[in-house]
């Protein structure tokens, strides 16, 4: 069943718990992630702009003393998260940190994959061309959204 159709695949239960129903291709998909994530993380690469923006925007010498100061506890959080969604991906129940986890590191991700396919609200309106090698990265970028809605609807609905 392709994503965005039938129940939602995160759901929150009666104990404060979510329920996690995701199909073993989801399952194997995001398990890839988190280890491109701590490579990307580890370097200067442009597309990590949305993850680290600047603070200043008309003053370096602050912006880079803001970066030295932050970036180590932003980038710790987000490995944190990534270990989280690492060590609880086969997992049928999450806690609401761990669902809180999840939904960092597939924000992260998306972020970073939107950055480097540069969508922009044109690209919605007018799509792909047929062909277009970016298709297969642009389905991933897709269900990302659509599992971090599913994230962002559990956590908050209420018990």
């Amino acid at each position: 069943m392709p994503f965005g159709w039938g129940a939602a695949p995160i759901r929150r239960l009666r104990d404060g718990s979510f329920e996690v129903r995701l199909e073993e291709w989801e399952r194997q998909l995001l398990a890839g992630l988190p280890g491109q994530m701590r490579d990307l993380l580890d370097t200067d690469d442009p597309a990590l702009e949305r993850l680290y923006p600047p603070a200043y925007l008309t003053d370096d010498e602050k912006n880079e003393e803001y970066r030295r100061l932050m970036r180590g506890d932003l980038t710790a959080s987000r490995l944190g998260a990534l270990d989280v969604l690492e060590a609880t991906l086969g997992d049928e129940r999450l806690t609401e940190e761990q669902l809180g986890a999840w939904m960092g590191a597939v924000n992260d991700v998306r972020l970073v994959l939107g950055t480097r396919l540069d969508v922009t609200e044109d690209l919605y309106e007018t799509g792909l061309p047929d062909g277009d090698p970016r298709e297969a990265a642009f389905q991933l970028y897709g269900y990302l959204g659509y599992l971090l809605e599913s994230i962002v609807e559990a956590l908050a609905s209420a018990l």
